[in-house]
């Protein structure tokens, strides 16, 4: 099949590549309640709240892209549970759980709000969680995301945890910050029963500092632990980047998502749709589709947005370009990671 068109499989859409798109990461806010130093600039400037789709439009286009084969919803922002009434609508998501349409719906936090929201998340259908964690020092992770409080994270953990809702930790690996910490977070993980993935920072957006200065390499992270540990690869796949191994020593599982040195695009089964409507086909390039504009044209029929559905799939590219190979690099994509949805 020849670049540029898209064919329907069974319950799903196909892109050029013949990856069939399964996998929605759908972003509900740019807000978030930290300011993470390798995320966001320290004063952030976010979107007016008047240009992002009202909780009803976020349904209508889940629900068409749920139609269309979709069978794994993330919610992520930004922080999503900053967002007001959020949960009416992850609520009314689990619909699609009720009917068989949707395999699982799930949810990327910083986990602030995580011991407030966990009752509601885990009656929705929720029953997984990516926990965004960079350290365990709580004096290291306030000054990583600029004045947050790790004890309401962790409190946040276990109450989900109590409710039946598995945990995974991210873990951002950071040269200056956490380095040497990177085992000791894997062991605090799998002692807790949680698995945990580690991330090479992605070069998205103008930040205060300079991303090549924090760039660590997780082959390097990866040969440290192999120092310790015995790593067997897994054949476990999420739908996401992550590449899997179990730590032997700890029965844990630990994940690593290196889109620098080990491009992760070969199987990729995921579209990302921002608060504002903006279906963006690769997550490392610029290319997207203005859904909202279509939704809003068109109020009474669904037709021209699942016509804008496949079109914009028939337009995935292979890959993405990430690189960052020099001090002072401009990053890859100039918005932020908070913009796309993590």
């Amino acid at each position: 099949m020849g670049t540029g068109q898209c064919r329907k499989g069974q319950g799903s859409v196909i892109d050029p590549f013949g990856r069939s798109v399964t996998y929605l990461r759908l972003s509900v806010t740019d807000r978030c309640d930290l300011r993470c130093t390798y995320c966001m600039a320290e004063k952030m400037t976010f979107l007016p709240k008047r240009e992002l789709l009202t909780l009803e439009e976020l349904d209508r286009l889940a629900t068409a892209f749920i139609d269309k084969g979709i069978r794994k919803l993330r919610i992520t922002g930004g922080e999503p549970l900053v967002r007001r009434d959020v949960m009416s609508f992850i609520e009314a998501m689990s619909r699609h759980l009720d009917s068989g349409a949707l395999d699982e719906l799930t949810l990327t936090t910083n986990g602030t709000l995580l011991e407030k929201f966990a009752p509601r998340l885990a009656s929705a259908g929720v029953r997984r969680l990516n926990v965004s964690i960079d350290s365990l020092d709580p004096d290291k992770y306030a000054r990583i995301t600029r004045g947050g409080d790790l004890a309401k994270v962790l409190d946040g953990i276990k109450a989900a945890t109590a409710e039946g809702m598995r945990i995974k930790i991210n873990a951002v690996a950071l040269k200056q910050d956490n380095a040497g910490e990177l085992p000791a977070m894997v062991e605090w993980a799998h002692g807790h029963g949680h698995d945990i993935t580690i991330i090479e920072a992605m070069p998205m957006g103008e930040i205060s500092d300079d991303r090549f200065d924090q760039y660590l390499p997780l082959s390097v992270v990866r040969e440290n632990l192999e120092s310790r540990w015995t790593l067997t690869p897994l054949a476990h796949r999420t739908g996401g980047p992550a590449r899997y191994v179990k730590v032997e020593e700890t029965g844990g599982q630990l994940g690593f998502i290196t889109p620098l040195t080990h491009n992760f695009c070969e199987g990729c089964n995921r579209v990302r749709l921002t608060c504002t409507g903006q279906l963006y086909m690769c997550l490392g390039q610029e290319d997207k589709a203005d859904l909202r504009a279509v939704m809003r044209d068109n109020p009474g029929s669904d037709e021209a947005l699942i016509a804008a559905i496949d079109e914009a799939i028939s337009r995935k590219p292979k890959g993405h370009d990430f690189v960052i190979d020099r001090p002072g690099s401009a990053p890859a994509v100039p918005r932020h990671m908070s913009v796309t949805g993590g």
